[in-house]
């Protein structure tokens, strides 16, 4: 939940009491958007299927002296489920008007095992969640006289990697479905936008897959030479959510630390 470096950074006024909800938020980068909004002011609602992880960090933010959030059980894959989680979190918090689409998931899979429903499966836990929850949020945005909606993409398939297909094709129509919704939302100040993360130092993400090799080689071809946190991500929605960036929209903005 802390920040992974010292620094003094923006607090948001536009932010304090502003409904937000989070898909994914119990871990890693979802859990750095549930935290950092929480420290702005802001009425947290977040959905996971991570019960035990999401309601320690629930009670973390709330210790810390923040409002404490609203957590709801979720699986992303069951729409109606969706629906529902956010019409009772937005009768708890009042309309919702910041929307961060945060969940997914990298499982490695190779072209010869896929099969129809996992690639479904992918696309679901990875695109499909994204849009059903802009289009569940967007009229209580437009009621309000306004929101922001912040995708989260994925560098990988600017870099060409491979090893999880239908993941990084999932990932490709997040920027496409941005620019979308962008353009159909627009008129109604609602400002649309989509985060790329580079290589995030999630638990996961250490545990998993960096090696010393590893590290080493992404060090190599990032102009800035510090691995980069779920707060560096955190950071940059919050300033996508805020008034500050009022007409910025139907953009990728990049965190990566220069790899891509």
């Amino acid at each position: 939940m802390a920040d992974s470096v010292a620094g003094n950074f923006a607090i948001y006024p536009s932010l304090k009491n502003r409904a937000v909800f989070i898909s994914g938020g119990a871990t890693g980068i979802g859990a750095a958007f549930v935290a950092h909004f929480a420290a702005q002011g802001a009425r947290v609602g977040f959905i996971d299927i991570l019960d035990s992880e999401a309601e320690a960090l629930a009670a973390r933010i709330e210790a810390a002296g923040h409002p404490k959030p609203l957590y709801r059980h979720c699986d992303l894959l069951d729409i109606k489920a969706l629906r529902e989680a956010i019409a009772a979190l937005a009768g708890a918090l009042g309309p919702i008007t910041v929307l961060i689409n945060s969940a997914a998931n990298d499982q490695r899979h190779s072209i010869e095992e896929m099969t129809p429903e996992y690639w479904d499966d992918r696309i679901a836990i990875n695109l499909r969640h994204q849009f059903f929850a802009a289009q569940a949020i967007a009229p209580m945005m437009i009621a309000a006289g306004g929101g922001s909606i912040v995708n989260i993409g994925s560098a990988s398939w600017h870099l060409g990697q491979g090893g999880m297909p239908a993941y990084v094709a999932a990932k490709a129509g997040v920027e496409g479905l941005t620019r979308g919704l962008a353009r159909d939302l627009g008129p109604h100040k609602i400002r649309v936008n989509c985060i790329i993360p580079g290589w995030i130092m999630t638990e996961r993400q250490m545990t998993l897959w960096l090696t010393p090799e590893a590290e080493r080689g992404l060090m190599e071809k990032q102009c800035l030479k510090e691995k980069v946190f779920p707060a560096d991500i955190a950071r940059m929605a919050l300033w996508l959510a805020a008034d500050d960036s009022r007409l910025c929209s139907a953009q990728n903005w990049v965190v990566d630390g220069g790899w891509s």
